[in-house]
């Protein structure tokens, strides 16, 4: 299995699948990004962030509503960060989260026909 970098999902990988068939590369890149959101857990981190009042949530206010450990929420907002789809800052001890609209956008432009 190869390793891939950190994913700037900001930008599509590729042309709309309908346009152009996709390399091996641009399959493996949005791969990342789609096994990133076929998480049931990822995608209600995504929809509590985006429903914030102010667009961000930090680890410690998304264990509650997911009724998992905090090292296990760390773990899907990790995997969420590492294909571009949400941005962590640092504050103190914990993390604050807000999602790369430009991230989904992008996938939604690749899958659009």
């Amino acid at each position: 299995m190869t390793t891939l970098p950190l994913v700037d999902a900001t930008q599509a990988c590729c042309a709309p699948l309908a346009q152009a068939t996709i390399s091996e590369t641009e399959a493996e890149v949005l791969a990342v990004r789609l096994k990133a959101l076929a998480d049931p857990a990822r995608l209600r981190l995504l929809s509590l962030i985006l429903a914030s009042a102010d667009g961000e949530m930090c680890t410690c206010d998304l264990v509650d509503p997911l009724a998992l450990s905090q090292p296990t929420v760390t773990h899907h907002l990790r995997k969420l960060a590492e294909a571009g789809l949400v941005t962590g800052e640092r504050r103190g001890r914990w993390t604050y989260y807000r999602v790369e609209p430009r991230a989904l956008d992008a996938i939604v432009d690749v899958l659009r026909p």
